[in-house]
């Protein structure tokens, strides 16, 4: 394994999740900490409805934790009100999820582009960076294709260029082989630490698969809401 550094870019402190439905409260997580250094590839695994998938969404603020923070660089993202979320989210977050959600509409280069554009972005001020992204997907001859023309396997495969042209300081992935073949998912996978393993690219990735988790410096179970 290759030495990493010793930043934590992200870390959860005792972080506790409960739902409410009706008069019943459901605890999820039950005060999980965790640590995350630059450059790490962890997979969080574990079985249906062990609160791996909350604890990344609260990891990536699209989800607050009931008690407990979340420090990214030092920051208790748990604590922002939705605006400052939302554009530390489009600086420094990235996100693959098992759906591609692609725009059915736009050919490969928008849906890529489509994060930086929605943030007051010029394409053309991109084009080296789209360029080189679309290399390291594989995709350099399907740039003008739309999603309906592609495989499962090459939409997911825009999904991970979308998420990473704005350089994000962290890529999440929540389940992003469930959709595909075993053959695909695995050249996904290749994909993921490839772009880990060059770029130092820091990934944190939700999976059901012990094969996907292979491709992992660091295999982090959950069990009942907690770490196991």
């Amino acid at each position: 394994m290759r030495e990493l550094t010793e930043k934590i870019v992200i870390e959860g402190k005792s972080i506790v999740k409960d739902f409410q439905l009706g008069d019943t409260r459901t605890r999820v997580l039950k005060s999980i900490s965790l640590k995350v250094s630059q450059g790490e590839f962890v997979s969080i695994m574990g079985q249906s409805g062990s609160g791996k998938s909350t604890l990344l969404y609260i990891l990536g603020g699209l989800d607050t934790p009931t008690s407990g923070a979340v420090f990214l660089n030092g920051i208790d993202i748990s604590k922002l009100g939705d605006e400052k979320m939302s554009r530390i989210r489009r600086q420094n977050i990235g996100f693959v999820f098992q759906f591609y959600n692609l725009i059915p509409n736009l050919n490969v280069e928008e849906n890529i582009m489509l994060p930086l554009l929605l943030d007051g972005k010029k394409m053309r001020d991109y084009k080296n960076e789209l360029g080189e992204i679309l290399e390291v997907v594989g995709l350099s001859d399907r740039r003008k294709h739309t999603p309906r023309e592609l495989s499962g396997g090459q939409q997911q495969r825009v999904a991970i260029a979308r998420a990473l042209i704005g350089k994000p300081q962290i890529l999440f992935a929540d389940e992003p082989t469930g959709n595909l073949d075993s053959r695909t998912g695995a050249d996904i996978m290749n994909l993921l630490q490839e772009i880990n393993q060059e770029s130092r690219q820091t990934i944190i990735m939700v999976t059901h698969s012990p094969e996907a988790a292979k491709s992992s410096s660091r295999i982090i179970t959950v069990s009942d809401g907690i770490i196991a």
